[in-house]
């Protein structure tokens, strides 16, 4: 009886495939001068002792009274971004995509001149606001209109317009159109036959990312506080500078439980829909 061959066949490729990209990713390594020993907690240098101070962390009435201040601001900065980012993005994005267009329907799918016309300058702005960093439109808008959440909140909306208009054009495009095509051959309004035929089977996609995206946007918004747009990121600008390392502790675990409250409203919003 001849003995069965146990050997993967795709043992070699794959391992060619790890070979070359490390072959690959060491000169990267070697470019970005990457050194992981300096991330090590020592007492002799600079980081040891900056990492021995987060503990405990600060915890007096006159800093946390300034740390809730500072995480609602943060909040407000997320959240009015995403406001206005959702202003733009949905129609942007039910423009953009061209599964939902009337003539699609009536056509058998293929969309008319206009609806083209009207789709790739709106794809194009789409692409452009997502393009530039929140970061580069934050310093901008600071310049423009002075120090304070009001540039983050700028920042945050024109960036996350962008991401959201392409990924709601996206997930409109993925799903089943036969039941809002259905209702506009039987003579629906548009917003009626998206209301009944599209948005119940995309409603959960679109709640969980636009939930992802706010939480990004707290992120965001404290990034954004290191060039003066305010919130925790300024907090935490000042607090290193000072080498505060139980403020920079304190500030971080706050940065914690804001993701975690934002993942549970995630959950919770979820599964209300399904």
């Amino acid at each position: 009886m001849l003995k069965a061959d146990s050997r993967d066949p795709a043992a070699w490729p794959r391992l060619l495939l790890t070979l070359l990209a490390i072959a690959l990713l060491w000169p990267g390594i070697q470019l970005s001068e990457l050194n992981l020993g300096v991330l090590l907690p020592d007492s002799q240098n600079e980081m040891g002792r900056f990492v021995a101070q987060f503990w405990p962390p600060a915890h007096d009435e006159a800093f946390l009274q300034l740390l809730l201040k500072a995480t609602l601001q943060t909040l407000a900065i997320a959240t009015a971004g995403m406001a206005l980012a959702l202003v733009l993005a949905i129609p942007a994005g039910l423009v953009a995509s061209r599964s939902l267009s009337l003539s699609a329907a009536s056509r058998g799918g293929v969309p008319s001149r206009l609806g083209r016309l009207l789709r790739w300058p709106v794809r194009g702005l789409l692409i452009f606001l997502r393009s530039v960093p929140e970061i580069v439109w934050a310093l901008l808008f600071v310049r423009a209109v002075g120090l304070g959440p009001a540039a983050g909140v700028l920042a945050i909306a024109i960036t996350y317009s962008g991401m959201l208009g392409k990924v709601y054009a996206e997930i409109f495009e993925s799903t089943d159109q036969r039941p809002a095509h259905a209702l506009l051959q039987a003579g629906s309004g548009r917003l009626a036959a998206f209301a009944y035929g599209t948005l119940p089977n995309v409603a959960s996609d679109l709640l969980s990312y636009t939930v992802y995206r706010w939480e990004c946007a707290i992120r965001a918004s404290v990034v954004m506080g290191f060039v003066g747009a305010g919130g925790l990121g300024q907090q935490i600008d000042l607090s290193i500078r000072m080498f505060a390392g139980g403020e920079v502790a304190s500030i971080l675990l706050c940065f914690l439980v804001l993701v975690l409250a934002a993942d549970q409203l995630s959950r919770v919003l979820r599964w209300r829909l399904t």
